[in-house]
């Protein structure tokens, strides 16, 4: 059970836990609190309160009931209405639209509709909170305390760190304990040991939810902080710092030398045109009951600043480049979700860390490199270079013994023309591994969509003049997402193998309403769910 797992590892965190995991109890003033409601089944019909509602409106002898009924029309899902003085422990009190009440998984949109509809109500609700200063935020589990901490943690985040003024820090926390402490005086024995279970089942769902959340806002934080402050050797050291509080993760920040004795000609044809020197992080999570048990390898592409080379990128938007490591940033971050879960499976997880930038030294349309498996590419566009680097490190992570290798990487511009950002799109060999990869994002509500392995692309990219391979297939743009997976897959011989196209869903500007504006961090949680499942799945066949 995974639960437990999380009440140790809070204590083991200590103070490095985020603020949405500890108490309010330190902030004197006013504390606020995020209750839902439920649309009517029927047309016309009253909308329905949540079980805290309820217990809240009957501490208020009715008067939250009767204020929403009265005061404008029925909540929609997402919405949020304000009332203020209906209680002395509460000022402000946030009811928030949680949509139909038996909304599950929904077939045509591929998530749990019921959980992303908390999620975004609750994130509207800690917002409204901040926008009137109240510091501490109490919030209703709406039946799902998981998913009410995701909404409540994502929907705060935001990159404030180089501005000197800031929005009030919030600090949410699940709410009724109180109120369950008082049920128990009317409640016989029994009835009491099951409502202690219940809430402590909560409590732990709510601390999870903390954690996969906090995990996505760190993969946020390194995409958006700027490139001069995220380089190579800052986005492994930042990552080392996570998890130095771990006894079973061991860190390896491998420097050029390294990687130029295990020849990855096509990572340092990348790095050279930078003043930068590469990196390669390397992070083992021994969470196994053995050590010797096949780890699951996770690889991220960690171009930290993506000019283009000497194919360089339109001015335009060429800033966003600073999130080109977004693929290292959230295996890397989900890694350090799993070792704050104590996740039983061992992790394996590899980024190659470099910039990507013109001058003298750099790759020149036309060069012919040599990667790691002895293949020769032909670098027909210095802009496709993320496929350069994944083809060293997926080499490297055949000497794990991999039960599954997942690699990640904002790797192409038509895979944000494909798919927007509604889904990641994946690529792979194996229908186990699929299987696992969507049953996770149904839950996260971070989809993915199965995209075409075929050899039809794979003749694109071997078809090359000069080398064994093209870095871009002869048809230019054609099915260019498609190729690039064509491309990494001649570098894999695992039979469990996943590449993540995440670059249509690098960035959000308001089509996930709990994340704010910016870089999203995305697929992290899926990526930990993926882990969580993948742990408890002794099978490694399809």
């Amino acid at each position: 059970m995974l639960l437990p797992r999380v009440r140790s590892a809070a204590r083991r965190l200590g103070r490095d836990l985020p603020l949405a995991c500890r108490g309010c109890s330190r902030h004197a003033g006013a504390k606020g609190l995020v209750l839902g409601i439920y649309s009517s089944e029927k047309d016309g019909g009253a909308a329905q309160l949540t079980s805290a509602g309820d217990a809240f409106d009957r501490l208020v002898s009715g008067r939250l009931r009767e204020l929403v009924s009265i005061c404008g029309p029925p909540l929609k899902k997402g919405k949020t209405r304000i009332f203020h003085g209906l209680h002395q422990d509460f000022p402000s009190v946030a009811v928030v639209g949680l949509g139909k009440k038996n909304a599950g998984i929904n077939d045509q949109e591929n998530w749990n509709e019921g959980k992303e509809n908390i999620r975004a109500a609750v994130a509207a609700g800690c917002r409204q909170m901040q926008d009137l200063e109240i510091p501490c935020v109490e919030v209703d589990p709406c039946g799902d305390a998981q998913a009410a901490a995701e909404g409540a943690v994502l929907g705060l985040h935001e990159y404030n760190e180089l501005k000197q003024k800031k929005k009030p820090v919030v600090t949410p926390q699940l709410h009724g304990r109180a109120y369950a402490r008082g049920a128990r005086v009317l409640l016989a024995s029994e009835q009491t040991s099951l409502l202690s279970e219940s809430r402590n089942a909560e409590s732990e769902a709510w601390q999870k939810g903390v954690l996969y959340a906090e995990g996505q806002n760190l993969a946020q934080y390194l995409m958006e902080a700027p490139a001069n402050y995220i380089t190579p050797i800052k986005f492994a050291e930042h990552i080392e710092q996570k998890l130095r509080s771990f006894g079973n993760v061991k860190v390896h920040i491998r420097p050029e030398s390294w990687i130029v004795t295990q020849q990855m000609g096509a990572f340092l044809s990348v790095a050279k045109g930078s003043a930068e020197p590469p990196i390669f992080l390397e992070i083992h999570y021994s969470g196994g009951a053995n050590a010797s048990d096949h780890p699951l390898v996770f690889v991220g592409k960690g171009v930290t600043f993506d000019s283009g080379g000497i194919s360089l990128k339109p001015s335009s938007g060429m800033d966003a480049m600073r999130a080109d490591m977004g693929g290292a940033a959230t295996v890397c971050s989900a890694i350090v979700t799993a070792a704050a879960l104590n996740l039983p499976l061992n992790i394996i997880g590899l980024a190659p860390l470099c910039e990507n930038m013109p001058s003298g030294k750099a790759n020149k349309p036309g060069d012919v490199v040599r990667a790691k498996n002895g293949k020769t590419i032909q670098v027909d566009n210095t802009d496709a270079e993320g496929r350069l680097l994944l083809a060293d490190a997926l080499c490297y992570a055949h000497s794990f013994n991999a039960r599954a290798i997942v690699n990640a990487a904002t790797l192409t511009g038509a895979m944000d023309v494909a798919l927007g950002s509604a889904a990641t799109g994946v690529f792979t060999n194996s229908s186990w591994l699929w299987n696992h990869l969507y049953e996770a994002s149904v839950v996260t509500g971070d989809r993915v969509w199965r995209m075409p392995l075929f050899q039809h692309y794979t003749k694109q990219v071997t078809d090359s003049p000069l080398a064994d391979l093209s870095n871009i297939g002869k048809y230019s743009r054609a099915g260019g997402a498609c190729t690039a997976a064509a491309f990494l897959k001649e570098f894999v011989t695992a039979s469990h193998w996943a590449h993540l196209d995440i670059a249509g869903v690098m960035s959000n500007k308001d089509e996930v309403p709990y994340l704010r504006k910016g870089m999203a961090g995305r697929p992290t949680r899926t990526l930990v769910e993926f882990a969580a499942r993948l742990s408890q799945d002794s099978h490694n066949t399809t």
